[in-house]
């Protein structure tokens, strides 16, 4: 199900990324006293109580300021206000009520989004009535807090996060196996949906970045039930001429945490870049199911070893990947295509494959007699045995004597175990480790 997205907005430095970086639990927004630091929006996963969502920091709003930066700035702000689903005003109130505040609140106001008005810098109980004069913007009870020292954030969460109460409950009901298929512009995304369609419902054009958000399209065939995520597709920031390109990355990146399959597609003409192997990734450490479709396979002359080479190219470059079934497809004559929707449902049945305790243990006493941890120190790692306790993604508990006694290649070597006793092929598993006392 896909995550909340929350945006942190407000004028130049009020401490919106401060507040960011405290939400997030690590420094990832440059933190300056010089107003506009913040230049482009800056996305991470954040968590309170039970509910996980995405936050966006945002470059300050100066409404009628022409400077080009601070104008972008606005841009992005607008922006990731009309992706989020809660927005977070923050306001210095410390400085107190401004003017730009009151005209980014109507701006707040127009979008008829959630907002949580945020009253920053009060760090004392002696500056928390600097928060009442906020009552004036209209727009609900302000919240006293202090990013730095992680005052009253609480209060806050409580507030944002019972908003996301009633959101993507349409999700619970649907049944289908959620495709996103991602890819750099122009890689033939739209053009392979409309090829599976059957239609022309996608827009297919030679500029890239045509495909300006997620956009789903549902299929019902004899293979099952489908719902494709078409993505717009990723470039370099070095690339990137309008900031709606960087609100399409948040986007990417929210339609794999809600795919079941992630399709990485490629050109076979110009093979993996370097934004292929960065945005896989994060479908890799979600440990999604995860298929490789090479495209414009019809543009490529070739002899009876060029499939072999290419395959062995692209594994170079995506190590990591060395579990996900490669198609070499044209999706602008057809050749292929009917095998994407067959093998995505292969490497969904993989995601969702359970084992019985007794025959992972079985595997594992095999996997332990014929290479046994290594010594830490004078100590041995010794496994007690191991249970599957989820599938989407295949997740499996190995209760052990000392997990610090671990050594990440023979963590590795377990995997590999598993994946070649049970086929996983296609799909991330993820192994967690547990003390468990004699």
């Amino acid at each position: 199900m896909a995550k909340p997205i929350v945006a942190i907005v407000g004028r130049p430095n009020v401490g919106k990324s401060t507040l960011f970086n405290k939400l997030a639990g690590k420094r990832i927004a440059i933190v300056d006293d010089q107003p506009g630091v913040t230049r482009d929006r800056i996305y991470a996963e954040a968590e309170w109580l039970n509910d996980k969502f995405t936050i966006i920091d945002t470059g300050g709003i100066e409404p009628h300021n022409q400077d080009i930066i601070l104008t972008q700035m606005r841009r992005q702000a607008e922006l990731a206000i009309e992706m989020a689903d809660v927005i977070i005003f923050i306001v210095d109130g410390k400085q107190g009520l401004t003017d730009t505040d009151r005209e980014v609140a109507q701006m707040l106001r127009k979008s008829k989004k959630p907002v949580v008005l945020a009253v920053n810098k009060i760090d004392t109980r002696e500056l928390e009535s600097s928060a009442y004069e906020f009552y004036n913007l209209g727009i609900g009870t302000p919240f006293a807090i202090s990013s730095t020292q992680a005052l009253g954030l609480g209060d806050m969460l409580d507030e944002v996060t019972a908003y996301f109460k009633g959101l993507f409950t349409e999700d619970e009901e649907d049944d289908s196996i959620k495709i996103a298929i991602i890819g750099r512009p122009n890689v033939g995304k739209s053009s392979l949906i409309n090829k599976i369609l059957g239609e022309e419902k996608h827009i297919v054009s030679d500029i890239p970045g045509t495909t300006r958000d997620a956009v789903d399209s549902y299929v019902e065939n004899d293979l099952g039930k489908f719902t494709l995520i078409d993505t717009a597709g990723l470039r370099r920031k070095s690339k990137i001429k309008e900031q709606v390109e960087r609100y399409s990355a948040v986007r990417t990146l929210a339609a794999i945490e809600r795919a079941d399959v992630c399709i990485l597609m490629l050109d076979a003409e110009k093979g993996v870049a370097e934004q292929d192997e960065r945005i896989i990734g994060y479908a890799h450490e979600l440990n999604k199911s995860i298929l490789v479709l090479v495209n414009k396979w019809d543009l490529i002359e070739k002899d009876d070893k060029t499939m072999a080479k290419f395959k062995k190219e692209i594994s170079l470059s995506l190590a990591f990947l060395n579990y996900a079934p490669m198609v070499f497809i044209s999706a602008l004559t057809g050749q292929r295509v009917h095998k994407v929707l067959s093998v995505a449902k292969d490497c969904y049945a993989n995601y969702s494959k359970r084992i019985k305790t007794g025959v992972i243990n079985d595997v594992i006493s095999q996997a332990l007699m014929m290479q046994e941890p290594p010594m830490m120190g004078v100590r041995r790692l010794k496994v007690h045995f191991a249970t599957q306790v989820a599938i989407k993604p295949p997740t499996f508990v190995f209760f052990v004597n000392d997990p610090e006694l671990l050594h990440f290649s023979y963590g590795r070597y377990l995997q590999n175990r598993l994946r070649e006793s049970f086929d996983f092929s296609g799909t991330g598993i993820k192994l967690i480790f547990r003390e468990r006392k004699e």
